[in-house]
């Protein structure tokens, strides 16, 4: 028996667009770095730098990605600038339900302590 096209649900571009723009933002193994150290408490750009051996600019275009993506947030203190995470229990809640995820089809696997 064949699906009807008029059973099929209603999908919403605008929903599926957010969700794949924040699946976007944690699927790249260096800004899911950032997120893993920003977990821990504010850093600068240049803790970053340090903490994690990579290029400033390569490190604020992650950071400007994340921002835009409302998963962090700025703080400016004099010239330099202190990032943080805006939601860390609903990120630490979804890490938690891909841990699990992964338990689940086989892969054990800890992001974040």
């Amino acid at each position: 028996m064949a699906i009807e096209v008029s059973e099929l649900p209603t999908l919403n571009a605008r929903a599926t667009a957010a969700y794949a723009h924040l699946f976007q933002a944690l699927s790249e193994p260096t800004r899911l770095a950032v997120v893993q150290h920003l977990a821990s408490g504010e850093h600068r750009v240049r803790d970053l730098v340090e903490h994690m051996g990579l290029a400033q600019s390569t490190v604020s275009k992650h950071l400007s990605f994340l921002v835009e993506c409302h998963l962090i947030q700025a703080r400016p203190e004099g010239r330099a600038t202190w990032y943080s995470l805006t939601r860390p229990h609903e990120l630490a809640a979804l890490i938690a339900a891909a841990e699990r995820i992964l338990h689940a089809t086989g892969t054990d696997a800890v992001l974040c302590a």
